[in-house]
């Protein structure tokens, strides 16, 4: 299969790209490794008629601590950015967990924070943990720019909230007082490796010797977007974390998850591994909180 045709531009300035965006409108995609859009393209599902790279923004791409603002991850950073990065390390190493999680090594080497997050598939492994950790996404369009909560980012299967004429430009997981003690991703797919999730599960404590005085579960690829299980959130909140109550909250976090039958589970079984999986991710979170 081959591309079909397409005018291509490599802005050097975000300033540039965001007005060719906003020239070209529906017309055009911004492109970043291209390696969701270029297949798309190549199978007829997506046909722009402009591509806008966004190779030369150097100023996407890059992983930083700013003390009033916390970790800045660039929109261009890749997924082995995350993984080798040493301040992630140290601070959420649960977002190294996560991108270690996606494809294979070659398309981590290449596929990128700002297109994973873009993409919008329900079952991406990067927006669970990053709305478990209240991350931010600020977008820069021709026009101006704003941030909003990563969890309002998402309105449907490949779909967001970003304008025509807006570019993601970085994600950022601020620094909160208490800080979550402990987090974690897990998922469940049908190989060892570069399989899609059939169920993603995120979790996000903190807690006070054995008891969890916060809590955040973000499911995956089980809901037309990743979606909080707050009824199991606050099951879960100022109680001391029993094998019994966790049990209790995977029930809760399964019962409130709206999974669909495909090709790589039914509905059922992708309910009873988002209570298997919401269960053990607590228990991992739970004990990196307590180490």
């Amino acid at each position: 299969m081959y591309l079909p045709d397409f005018d291509y531009f490599a802005p050097m300035s975000l300033a540039e790209a965001c007005a060719l965006l906003a020239r070209f409108g529906s017309s055009a995609k911004a492109l970043a490794a291209g390696t969701d859009l270029l297949p798309k393209m190549k199978g007829g599902l997506l046909s722009p008629e402009v591509l806008v790279s966004l190779r030369n923004l150097e100023g996407l791409r890059g992983i930083q601590y700013h003390k009033e603002r916390g970790v800045v991850i660039g929109a261009l950073v890749t997924h082995n950015d995350l993984i080798r990065s040493a301040l992630l390390q140290e601070k959420y190493p649960s977002v190294c967990g996560a991108a270690r999680q996606i494809a294979n090594y070659q398309i981590r080497n290449r596929g990128t924070v700002g297109g994973n997050i873009c993409n919008a598939v329900p079952s991406a492994d990067l927006p669970p943990i990053l709305i478990a950790l209240e991350a931010q996404a600020r977008l820069v369009g021709a026009t101006g720019e704003r941030t909003l909560p990563l969890e309002q980012f998402f309105v449907g299967p490949n779909q967001t909230v970003i304008n025509q004429d807006e570019i993601l430009t970085e994600i950022v997981i601020p620094d909160r007082e208490p800080p979550f003690t402990g987090s974690t991703y897990l998922k469940f797919g049908l190989r060892r490796s570069g399989a899609l999730a059939v169920v993603g599960v995120a979790a996000a404590v903190v807690t006070e010797g054995n008891v969890v005085k916060e809590a955040r579960i973000v499911l995956g690829a089980v809901a037309p977007v990743p979606m909080r299980a707050k009824k199991a959130e606050e099951l879960l909140t100022g109680k001391e974390a029993t094998e019994e109550l966790l049990e209790e909250v995977g029930r809760c976090a399964a019962a409130e998850s709206k999974p669909i039958s495909d090709i790589r589970a039914s509905e059922e079984y992708r309910r009873d591994m988002v209570r298997v999986f919401t269960k053990r991710a607590l228990r991992k979170a739970i004990a990196e909180g307590q180490a």
